[in-house]
């Protein structure tokens, strides 16, 4: 009898300690949704805020599952390139003012999920040395130093621009390499929705494109050249994240370090601009390219988003800015009879580092159809930057 009662007890004891350490293997993080609408969006946890649970476990071992015990597909990022992951990432869907749960633990028996769609950007030397980026919803470029070369050398075809170009989407899937492959044979290949996969027929030339920023000063926008460098940070799946350098650029003498990330599921590409300059600058200002004034446009500097409606070929087009609201000085559509002059202008307050949003919906996407749709989201992206999800490690 005493014994079985000795078996008994450390049969028990055995069973609470597998307990403990099994409690002790996992994370419990709680995300809350503010707002009265609901959200898709890419959540970050910092690799310091899950230090005691990679104190005990393997990085590589981490998962992510759900309320419903389903696991997530997750990303880790090196910002800084040092070697070790500073950020995971993973997706969470919340409806309006609710909190979610999602547990964190060590599981290197069950492979990660692998999203059914992706970020993606690269330097991309077969079309001269564009840096393009994409998600599932939209996709954007910008151009580097050998097309610049080369548009000095008035090359056909090259552009000089820091403004962003935009490439109209309407499928879920990446199509920067299989256009750009397509260019290979035909220069017009992405210039015609041959596929209805989408099309590039966005005019940037000296413009600000969809983003681009300058220093406004005497009615008149002084920008940079092209990239002078790139570097790839993360490409996906959950976030893809690269880093531009620019020459010293305008009159003040302004070297600038420019980082771009756009998530899945957004219509919004983030840029963090870090400047260093020779003189006090007045400014810097972010704009989108009017082209022949032929949309509309509304400014809206107490919520902090800013918005252009237009038609391109068949079908409607809205662009945006989004940004903090204090720091903005004023907000124009300023109008040129110069063309690539005509722009919506956002004025900020001078600062070190310029954080903004900027994106686009089109028509044939099917994200939107009208231009209220366009403000909707808008309106909603604005309220997301002053409203970040609420995260809380248990």
């Amino acid at each position: 009898m005493f014994g079985q009662n000795i078996s008994k007890l450390s049969l028990s004891c055995a069973i609470v300690c597998i307990a403990a350490n099994f409690m002790n293997a996992q994370t419990l993080i709680q995300v809350k949704n503010t707002q009265d609408f609901a959200r898709n969006e890419i959540v970050s946890v910092s690799a310091k805020q899950l230090k005691a649970f990679l104190g005990k476990n393997k990085a590589e071992d981490l998962r992510v599952k759900d309320a419903q015990n389903q696991y997530l597909p997750i990303q880790w990022i090196d910002n800084d390139g040092d070697g070790k992951n500073d950020e995971l990432l993973f997706q969470a869907k919340l409806d309006a003012k609710k909190t979610n749960s999602y547990t964190i633990l060590a599981d290197a028996n069950t492979p990660v999920p692998e999203s059914q769609v992706t970020t993606y950007s690269r330097l991309v030397p077969e079309r001269v040395d564009d840096y393009t980026w994409e998600n599932d919803r939209v996709a954007f470029r910008v151009y580097g130093p050998k097309g610049q070369a080369e548009a000095l050398a008035k090359v056909k075809g090259s552009t000089l621009s820091s403004g962003v170009d935009i490439w109209f989407k309407r499928t879920e899937k990446s199509v920067i390499n299989e256009w750009y492959k397509g260019y290979l044979t035909d220069p017009m290949y992405y210039h015609k929705d041959t596929r209805g996969e989408g099309y590039d027929p966005y005019h940037v030339g000296d413009s600000r494109g969809t983003g681009g920023i300058g220093i406004w000063k005497d009615e008149k926008l002084e920008v940079s050249q092209n990239f002078v460098t790139s570097k790839t940070i993360a490409e996906g799946p959950l976030r893809t994240v690269f880093e531009l350098t620019y020459a010293p650029w305008s009159e003040f003498g302004v070297k600038e370090t420019k980082r771009i990330s756009l998530d899945l599921g957004s219509n919004f590409s983030k840029f963090e601009s870090t400047f260093e300059t020779e003189k006090p600058v007045p400014n810097y200002t972010v704009g989108i390219s009017l082209h022949k004034n032929e949309g509309e446009s509304k400014l809206n500097d107490k919520n902090g988003y800013y918005l252009h409606w237009e038609k391109i070929d068949d079908a409607f087009v809205g662009e945006g800015i989004v940004v903090d609201p204090k720091i903005v000085q004023k907000s124009v559509a300023f109008k040129s009879e110069t063309p690539d002059q005509s722009n919506l202008l956002v004025v900020t307050k001078p600062q070190k580092k310029l954080t903004y949003y900027a994106g686009f919906a089109w028509q044939k996407s099917g994200q939107i159809q009208t231009q209220k749709d366009w403000e909707n989201l808008l309106e909603k992206q604005a309220k997301i930057v002053a409203n970040p999800l609420v995260i809380t490690i248990k």
